[in-house]
């Protein structure tokens, strides 16, 4: 599986989460878990695995998941982006924290003026974003509803320029736009929340 469909796959489930990983049950047996589960996803979406008339559904566990961020996500992670770790509340609700070097991108962002929050970021902080994620139909879209540095509430907007700055690709070089909806990757018709767990159904 490529690194880019696997990534996709990986914030699917997670909701774009990132975050400090502390959770309960982090474990390499985890992670190789989730990735035995993430090929499964990905053969059923290529049609090598024999098809049903019912939908398919993979359960991945939030220890899953903070797993293999740990153990396996370093390569997929964007330089400054560390330490990621996602909370799965439910009903669509997910909570995702990470250690993030500012210092680039304030430098670049700053403008030197006193009322431009890169003048003040800087340095490794650690971020933390809430929000519900809505999947029907093979699209899947994040409604943000909180973001903080350093414990600080910040504006959207702020959060938007981080997640705009550390995903840009040659392809793609504005990066993502957190709140547009989006196509779930390998054939992904839904994905149910759960408290520590998601469900991804094809």
């Amino acid at each position: 599986m490529s690194s880019y469909i696997r990534l996709s796959i990986v914030l699917v489930v997670c909701g774009l989460g990132l975050a400090v990983v502390q959770a309960a049950g982090v474990s390499e047996q985890q992670a190789d878990a989730f990735d035995r589960k993430m090929a499964m996803v990905s053969r059923q979406a290529s049609g090598l695995l024999r098809a049903t008339a019912e939908s398919r559904r993979t359960s991945f566990t939030e220890a899953e998941v903070n797993s293999w961020f740990l153990y396996r996500g370093r390569e997929v992670l964007p330089e400054g982006v560390t330490a990621p770790r996602v909370t799965i509340v439910g009903d669509g609700l997910l909570r995702a924290d990470a250690i993030v070097d500012l210092e680039a991108m304030g430098r670049r962002r700053s403008t030197g003026g006193m009322l431009n929050p890169w003048s003040y970021l800087g340095g490794r902080v650690p971020v933390s974003m809430s929000g519900v994620l809505h999947t029907a139909n093979g699209t899947g879209r994040f409604n943000l509803e909180r973001a903080t540095v350093s414990g600080v509430p910040v504006p959207k907007s702020l959060l938007q320029d981080m997640v705009a700055y550390y995903s840009r690709t040659p392809d793609d070089p504005e990066g993502v736009r957190l709140e547009d909806p989006f196509a779930l990757p390998a054939r992904i018709r839904q994905i149910e929340m759960r408290q520590g767990q998601a469900v991804v159904i094809q």
